[in-house]
C-alpha cells in the first residue's frame, strides 16, 4: 500500500454551507488524516493524506460536488510532502 499526502483547494459555494465538516465526515470514513480549511479567497484548502486509492476517492467526492449543500466550480490538486497527521480536522 501507497501512502500519498495531496493538497486540493476547492472553489465555489463551499464556505457558510456545511462544507468543512462533510469533508471531516468522508475523510474519516476513508480513514484519512489531513484538515479542511477556510481560505480568505472564498475557497476551502483541503489537506488529505492516507492510502492513495482513498486520498483519489475523496478528491473524486470533492470534485463531483462534495455535500449537497455546496456547489463546486473547480478543484485545483497538487501533491505535497508526507506530514505525519494523526487525525483529519477541521482548523479555524
Amino acid at each position: 500500500m501507497t501512502k500519498i499526502c495531496v493538497a486540493a483547494y476547492v472553489a465555489g459555494r463551499v464556505q457558510g454551507v456545511g462544507f468543512r465538516y462533510s469533508t471531516q465526515m468522508q475523510a474519516r470514513a476513508l480513514n484519512l488524516a489531513g484538515y479542511a480549511y477556510n481560505m480568505d479567497d472564498g475557497r476551502v484548502e483541503v489537506v488529505a493524506e492516507g492510502e492513495k486509492e482513498q486520498v483519489e476517492h475523496l478528491l473524486t467526492w470533492l470534485k463531483n460536488g462534495g455535500p449537497r449543500s455546496a456547489s463546486v466550480t473547480q478543484v485545483h490538486t497538487e501533491p505535497r510532502p508526507l506530514q505525519g497527521f494523526s487525525r483529519f480536522q477541521i482548523r479555524y
